[in-house]
């Protein structure tokens, strides 16, 4: 056989004619993991993993609480909010009825001026109520209330949710367009003169304790001992959790 230049070139037995050059071979090297890689890698990843876990744990724990917390406070203002406006509703119905007695004639003078100091002692009560700018209503159903609740407090928390019937409360010394109770800037003299109740509601559903993933609670009320552990059920007084587990500062969440 001959070459381009003319040159006789004997070609060895089974050698290729297309055998690739030295030049151009790459030693082939083995892919992926060795098995003591591999066992590193998943060493490196669990530690890795054992070291974050609790970090998250903690992390939606306090979130948690914070809901727990946030929970308890707005059922809570609900509770104070509703007995104050509640405590408006009994001192209005008792400067009414004073009222009408002392425009009854014919009853003499004496007890005349019996009546009005009666009527100033109201007033002083009144005044005490009434000066807390928190009270823009009062809380016209008093059949909410039985003779074991003479304090005035939600009988449940349904209660709050379903709302009641409050009216404005409005009182001689504010201005002429006052923005307190439900009338907004109407004049005064129409607020006083409307008897259309309102309903009011104070909680707009049950929270869900975070806790336990249920909207049960545990209730107190006023007559309750601060270590009871029954409700009597006369009013909703205070409210807790049914959880027994202990929070991140140590503290058991029945206890805030």
């Amino acid at each position: 056989m001959k070459n381009g230049h003319g040159d006789t070139v004997t070609r060895r037995h089974g050698e290729n004619d297309f055998a690739v050059s030295p030049r151009l071979r790459v030693s082939a090297s083995p892919s992926g993991f060795s098995l003591i890689e591999l066992v590193i890698t998943v060493a490196v990843l669990a530690i890795l993993t054992l070291g974050v876990l609790p970090l998250v744990q903690v992390t939606v724990k306090r979130q948690k609480e914070q809901e727990l917390r946030e929970a308890l406070r707005q059922m809570r203002e609900a509770i104070d909010q509703f007995h104050r406006e509640a405590l408006a509703g009994a001192q209005m119905q008792v400067n009414q009825q004073q009222g009408q007695g002392q425009g009854q004639g014919g009853q003499g003078q004496g007890q005349g001026q019996g009546g009005q100091g009666q009527g100033g002692q109201g007033q002083g009560g009144q005044g005490n109520i009434f000066a807390d700018p928190r009270v823009r209503v009062f809380i016209t159903d008093q059949t909410l209330f039985t003779a074991d609740n003479i304090d005035r407090y939600p009988p449940d928390l349904e209660t709050l949710v379903k709302g009641v019937s409050v009216l404005p409360l409005t009182m001689p010394g504010q201005q002429q367009f006052g923005g307190s109770g439900l009338g907004g800037r109407a004049p005064l003299s129409e607020q006083n003169n409307s008897t259309i109740p309102k309903t009011k509601v104070y909680l707009r559903k049950i929270p869900i304790d975070p806790m336990t993933g249920e909207a049960d609670w545990v209730f107190r009320s006023c007559y309750d001992s601060a270590d009871s552990t029954s409700w009597g059920t006369e009013n909703v007084f205070d409210v807790r959790s049914k959880s027994e587990g202990k929070a991140l500062n140590g503290e058991k969440y029945s206890d805030w």
